[in-house]
C-alpha cells in the first residue's frame, strides 16, 4: 500500500453561544480546523484533523494547509502508510513546531492502519487499560451567575468534575468559583484553569482564598514559560498543579519533572505532534511518577477520536484520578460525524469500528467548508 495524496479541507464551525469559552488565552468563538485525508492506491482514506487556534498554537486552517501541501504532503506520497513511527520522524523534520499540523497527518496514518487491518486504533496500541474514559466540564470565564448555570448544566448531564476557567481578574475569579460550587454542591469535584492568566503572587493570594472550596487541582497557573514560578507556586500550594500550555514535548516534559514544577501534565493528540508523540510525554511522566489526563483544543470529532484512543490504551492518564477534557464536540452548532462519538454522562468511548472508528458527513463537510 502506498499514499497517492493528501487532501485538505479548510472548515468553520460555531460554537454554541451558551458555551463560548473565555479565558485568560482571549474568547474562543468559532474554531477553524483543517481537515484531512489521506489517500492510497487501496481506495482506503486516513481522516485527520488540525485542531488549532492561532492565539493558542500559532496554527490555523490556512497556515497547517499551506505546510501540508508544499513541505508535509510531499514527505508522505509514495510512502507506505503503515511506517508510522518513520514517517513521524521525517513530518517532524519537515517543518519546525507545527505540532496540531503534523497530527493531522500521523492520526490518519493511523486510521489507515487500522482500517487495512480490520481492528480499532486503540487495539493496534497495545490494548485497553479501561472500560471507558472519565471526563470533565469546562466553565468558561463568565458572570458568576452564568457560570454556575453552565456548571448545574453539566451536572444534569450527568459529569462528576468541572473545572473553571481564571486567570482573568483575581476578585472575579474567587466570585466565579464560589458561585459554581454553591451552585453544584459538594459532591462534584471542582479545578481552577488559569490558562497562565496569574502571576505567582497572584495564584498563591487565589488559591488561598478558595481552599474552603475543597478545589481538586489548579492547571497552569502561571504563563507557559515561567517554569520557575510554576514549580514556586506548586511548593507554597496544597494542590495538585497541572502543566498544560508549558508541555508540548518530552524535551518539555523533562524540564517540568527536573523543575518539579507540575504534579501532572495535560497531554494532547495535537499539542504533541501525534498520537505516538503523546505517548511519549506520558512516558516522561510515568517514568517521574507524575500523572496525566487529556487536554483539549475544543477539537472536532475526528480529533476527539484520536483523543479516545489514546487514553484509552495509556495507564499513565489517570482518567480516573483527573478526568479528561475529550468535550469538544458538545461546544459546536453542528457534528461533522455520520455517527457521533460516544459522549456522555461523564464518560467517553470509541467505536468498535476500525482505525479511528469515525466517517465524515460529506454533507455538513461541504457547508462548512472556508471557500
Amino acid at each position: 500500500m502506498k499514499i497517492t495524496r493528501v487532501e485538505t479541507i479548510p472548515v468553520r464551525v460555531p460554537l454554541r453561544p451558551q458555551f463560548i469559552i473565555r479565558a485568560a488565552r482571549g474568547t474562543h468563538a468559532a474554531s477553524p480546523f483543517l481537515l484531512v485525508k489521506v489517500h492510497t492506491n487501496q481506495e482506503i482514506v486516513g481522516l485527520g484533523e488540525v485542531s488549532c487556534t492561532p492565539r493558542w498554537s500559532g496554527e490555523d486552517h490556512f497556515t497547517a494547509q499551506h505546510f501540508i501541501q508544499t513541505v508535509l504532503a510531499p514527505i508522505l506520497i509514495g510512502e507506505d502508510p503503515s511506517h508510522i513511527e518513520a514517517l513521524s520522524a521525517k513530518l517532524q523534520q519537515g517543518v519546525a513546531g507545527n505540532y496540531f499540523t503534523k497530527a493531522s497527518l500521523e492520526m490518519a496514518l493511523w486510521d489507515i492502519l487500522g482500517k487495512s487491518v480490520g481492528l480499532p486504533v486503540y487495539r493496534l496500541l497495545g490494548g485497553p487499560v479501561r472500560d471507558q474514559v472519565a471526563t470533565k466540564w469546562s466553565v468558561s470565564g463568565l458572570e458568576p451567575a452564568r457560570s454556575a448555570e453552565i456548571a448545574s448544566w453539566a451536572v444534569d448531564q450527568g459529569f462528576q468534575a468541572i473545572k473553571v476557567k481564571v486567570g482573568l481578574d483575581p476578585n472575579a475569579d474567587v466570585e466565579r468559583v464560589r458561585a459554581v460550587r454553591k451552585a453544584i454542591g459538594d459532591r462534584i469535584r471542582v479545578g481552577m484553569d488559569a490558562n497562565g492568566g496569574w502571576s505567582v503572587r497572584t495564584a498563591l493570594e487565589v488559591v488561598s482564598r478558595l481552599y474552603d472550596q475543597n478545589i481538586f487541582f489548579v492547571e497552569q497557573p502561571v504563563a507557559a514559560w515561567d517554569i520557575a514560578g510554576m514549580a514556586q507556586v506548586r511548593r507554597r500550594i496544597l494542590l495538585p498543579v497541572i502543566a498544560d500550555e508549558s508541555v508540548y514535548t518530552p524535551q518539555d516534559a523533562t524540564a517540568l519533572v527536573r523543575s518539579e514544577a507540575a504534579d501532572v501534565f495535560s497531554v494532547y493528540v495535537g499539542k504533541a505532534g501525534g498520537i505516538a508523540a503523546a505517548r511519549k510525554v506520558i512516558a516522561v511522566a510515568e517514568a517521574a511518577g507524575l500523572a496525566c489526563t487529556i487536554g483539549s483544543n475544543l477539537e472536532m470529532g475526528v480529533g476527539s477520536a484520536a483523543m479516545i484512543h489514546l487514553a484509552m490504551v495509556t495507564r499513565g492518564v489517570r482518567a480516573e484520578e483527573f478526568p479528561c477534557d475529550i468535550i469538544g464536540p458538545f461546544y459546536y452548532e453542528d457534528d461533522l460525524l455520520v455517527e457521533p462519538l460516544l459522549l456522555g454522562k461523564g464518560k467517553a468511548q470509541p467505536h468498535e469500528r476500525p482505525g479511528l472508528g469515525v466517517e465524515l458527513d460529506e454533507e455538513k463537510v461541504r457547508r462548512y467548508t472556508v471557500k
